[in-house]
């Protein structure tokens, strides 16, 4: 098995487990690691007062900075790495898009080095670390499993979907949810398309059915060429359904209640835009403006599921260009 350093949690771990009086052996089983690993991790990076998770990763990434494969990027690839970034760009989204731009001289580093990179940048009082996203747990369900209010009515199930909607060989799938605002204040209607990840997003005041029929209706008219079906939660926001299928020509389908999975994509999307409106936003006091900008983002944004083309290149089948910051 290939060796990896330990990451910061599994220097929390090993706390942890040590203040649980575990042996060596057993915390290295825990964390399915050799021994001599987390011996190695004891002696090597210790502090003056003894060894302590967060100090001990510090020294262990500005030991990883100053080696030779941190410095394996010469300062005009870097700063091409550096604008991108700046786009809110994961260092793996970077890297492989620049791989498929086609750039005459292939920056030949991994992604780890270029977060060694972002993490040196943070110690000497940089700011590159502002463009990592956080990894936000998936945002709650205002309900508990059972469904209070009346199911939706004449809504159709997704196991009647076509099976051609799993297959993710066409454009104009989409899956439909909403973002709640803090304290139910306002909340941003999201479609996704499952093929090629494009984004559409308006919001509203309240989540009132027609509102939100509305302002699908008005999002996917432009695209009603690429809008064969819809699939949505049992939010009751979604209760007009019938209305919105009329008026997109469309087929919409219900996933299962509680089963987020099945519309895994858009909940992912949704994650996505949690980094720029976290939780406790107010949705109220965000502008369109700033919502559109946020989306523009996401669909600009090289997916590795693409091989690295944006949502906005598949979905609307453009040449891979290089990017520009919006």
């Amino acid at each position: 098995m290939r060796y990896t350093h330990l990451s910061q949690d599994e220097r929390y771990q090993i706390y942890a487990l040590r203040l649980e009086k575990k042996t060596l052996t057993e915390i290295a089983q825990v964390l399915n690691r050799h021994k001599s690993t987390i011996q190695r991790e004891m002696k090597r990076n210790r502090g003056g007062n003894g060894w302590r998770p967060s100090q001990a990763h510090q020294i262990a990434l500005k030991r990883q900075t100053s080696c030779r494969n941190a410095r394996r990027i010469n300062e005009v690839h870097w700063q091409k790495v550096v604008e991108y970034l700046r786009m809110d760009l994961s260092p793996q989204q970077v890297l492989g898009r620049l791989s498929v731009e086609g750039i005459e001289d292939p920056i030949k580093i991994s992604h780890e080095t270029v977060y060694r990179r972002i993490y040196a940048d943070r110690q000497a009082g940089g700011n590159l670390i502002q463009h990592l996203r956080c990894q936000k747990p998936h945002r709650k369900r205002y309900a508990s499993g059972v469904q209070r209010r009346g199911a939706i009515k004449n809504r159709v199930s997704i196991e009647q979907r076509p099976a051609i909607v799993d297959q993710k060989i066409r454009l104009g799938d989409w899956e439909g949810d909403t973002v709640i605002g803090k304290n139910q204040q306002g909340v941003v209607i999201t479609l996704v398309d499952r093929v090629s990840r494009f984004t559409l997003a308006d919001k509203r005041n309240s989540k009132h059915a027609k509102g939100v029929a509305a302002s699908i209706s008005r999002l996917l008219r432009p695209h009603i060429h690429h809008c064969h079906t819809i699939t949505f939660d049992n939010g009751k926001e979604f209760a007009d359904h019938q209305t919105i299928a009329a008026h997109l020509q469309a087929e919409v389908y219900f996933a299962h209640p509680y089963h987020s999975w099945e519309r895994g994509l858009n909940e992912n999307t949704n994650g996505l835009l949690r980094q720029y409106f976290p939780k406790k936003t107010n949705f109220n006091d965000i502008s369109h403006k700033a919502l559109q900008l946020a989306i523009d983002k996401l669909n600009h944004r090289p997916r590795k599921c693409l091989g690295y083309r944006t949502p906005f290149e598949v979905f609307y089948n453009r040449d891979i260009l290089p990017l520009k910051s919006l």
